[in-house]
């Protein structure tokens, strides 16, 4: 946890795939990932096992690579369980009680990532670029939406960075 706010951000895995895709490329801005790494490793941020089994991008994706490596894995995986009473809990007072076989389908990891939340709401903060769709139902519901339900802070990467202070000088600022 990071020592100076108690505060943890808990990253979903569109925040890598996106931060790699469309703005911080692994090749152009190799500091975003280095500053990545360093605030999982501090404790200000961390990635659930089953949201790093989320980032893809095919065989030679470098976001996937860099999410395999064993040295980065260690930085960046929270290191407990999910606790299935509170992943029921999400699933059934956040989306609906009856959500059939498609729609746990279609909601994936996100009420995972939300349980892993919904162990301290007062210091985990989910990170998501997912956009709030107050009117959505059940399965169609988005992770801000969710969050909201359980009173968990939610944001965006960018709010994450503002949040943390990223910049691509990050190192020379470091006590």
């Amino acid at each position: 946890m990071n020592e100076k706010s108690g505060k943890i951000y808990l990253l979903d895995a569109n925040i890598v795939i996106h931060a790699h895709s469309l703005y911080y490329n692994m090749n152009r801005v190799p500091e975003f990932w280095s500053w990545l790494e360093h605030i999982c490793e501090n404790g200000s941020a961390k990635i659930p096992q089953e949201i790093l089994s989320e980032i893809k991008g095919g065989k030679n994706a470098q976001h996937a690579q860099w999410s395999r490596e064993d040295k980065v894995k260690e930085k960046i995986l929270l290191d407990e369980e999910f606790d299935a009473d509170l992943l029921n809990k999400v699933i059934e007072e956040g989306y609906a009680p009856d959500l059939n076989d498609l729609e746990i389908e279609k909601i994936a990891m996100d009420p995972i990532l939300v349980s892993y939340a919904l162990k301290d709401p007062v210091n985990r903060i989910v990170v998501s670029n997912e956009t709030p769709k107050p009117s959505a139902q059940r399965a169609n519901k988005k992770i801000p939406d969710i969050c909201g339900v359980f009173d968990i802070q939610c944001c965006n990467v960018f709010s994450l960075i503002n949040h943390l202070d990223f910049t691509t000088n990050w190192e020379t600022s470091l006590p």
